[in-house]
């Protein structure tokens, strides 16, 4: 297919009120590099990062923003000097879509990292240019190459698009917690990233232990994997309950009163506490005493880098991994994603490009 068969179209953001009022738009991809490819948009998944990008939760947005950073489509353009990729592949991209590629973290595969800083598939400005990076809430997209990965067969494409994010996002934090037999990981909130912290933790041999609020999930829960599961709103003593039993705990949940030191009492000693939710503000003062006192480590994780990304996909291939979906019309955009803010998927809504799923 020659580049002067298609166009950018894609639902746009215009301004803070964007959530159900997006406008189907074409647009001015970044300018054409012989490193970018060009993919044919059959999937994208919906991630609580597009929310807050398009009500500019984050700071203010740089509207017009087409979101969506779960992209799964076919490759219909190859630079001349892009060499692991070919017209008609499948391929996936994630949350980042540029960074230097020369410094120790980028040449590691920890690209999310970068020393000059990361590029978002959306919401970013690629270097030198300062082009607009677009998502993929769209019929195309136009990426560096790097940032596109084969997606392995056998993975369905709406299966696999809400990994390229929300997957990879408790995946990389896992692997920080050597997750495998015979450790206890602690996943907090059971919504689009902790369902996945839970089918990732399984996966790789781990024992997943849910914590949520109420016991509304807990079925679900144990479907997915959990062996255990904890609702912190049954008793005031349910961190004493179940000290250190734990080896890590990932916690994906973004509310500002999120009661740090009651996970700390959870973990053993020396144990890590991960945070890869984004509170829209900082999060409440935290008593360090029982952090200081078990010797707990408090910290964040970002979305994943290239090695993280392509050893998921080949995990999620083999166990084999299934997103638990709700597939919905790239043209109902709108809804889905008012549906989203509403907190009403079970656990990720898909948007299906269906033009080109026929393709």
């Amino acid at each position: 297919m020659a580049a002067t068969d298609y166009k950018f179209k894609g639902w746009l953001g215009k301004d803070k009120n964007a959530i159900g009022n997006l406008v189907w738009e074409e647009y001015k991809p970044k300018t054409w590099e012989e490193t970018d490819v060009d993919i044919q948009i059959s999937h994208c998944g919906i991630c609580a990062s597009d929310l807050h990008v398009l009500r500019s939760g984050w700071g203010p947005s740089d509207y017009p923003q087409v979101v969506g950073h779960e992209i799964v489509g076919k490759v219909v353009r190859v630079g001349k000097d892009v060499k692991h990729l070919k017209l008609g592949d499948r391929v996936g991209v994630g949350a980042q879509s540029g960074s230097c590629l020369k410094c120790e973290l980028c040449k590691s595969g920890r690209e999310s990292y970068c020393d000059e800083g990361q590029i978002g598939t959306y919401a970013g400005k690629f270097r030198p240019s300062g082009d607009k990076s677009f998502g993929g809430y769209a019929d195309y997209s136009r990426v560096p190459a790097h940032f596109a990965f084969k997606i392995p067969d056998g993975i369905p494409s709406e299966i696999v698009a809400p990994m390229m994010c929300g997957g990879v996002t408790v995946f990389s934090p896992l692997k920080q917690l050597e997750a495998g037999p015979g450790k206890r990981i602690g996943v907090v909130g059971i919504g689009g990233l902790g369902h996945f912290a839970i089918l990732f933790a399984k996966a790789l041999g781990a024992e997943p232990v849910a914590i949520s609020r109420s016991t509304s999930k807990k079925a679900d829960a144990e479907k997915m994997g959990a062996k255990h599961f904890i609702a912190t709103g049954d008793s005031d003593d349910w961190d004493i309950k179940n000290r250190r039993t734990l080896d890590g705990i990932i916690v994906t949940a973004d509310n500002k009163d999120m009661p740090i030191t009651k996970y700390s009492n959870m973990v053993k000693v020396g144990g890590k506490i991960i945070l890869v939710g984004a509170p829209e503000g900082p999060l409440d003062p935290i008593n360090m005493f029982p952090l200081l006192m078990n010797n707990t480590f408090f910290g964040g994780s970002a979305i994943g880098g290239s090695k993280d990304i392509n050893e998921m996909l080949q995990v999620a291939a083999k166990a084999p991994v299934k997103t638990w979906i709700e597939v919905r019309d790239m043209k109902d955009a709108n809804q889905a994603v008012k549906d989203m803010e509403a907190g009403k998927p079970r656990y990720r809504y898909v948007l299906e490009n269906r033009n080109h799923v026929k393709a």
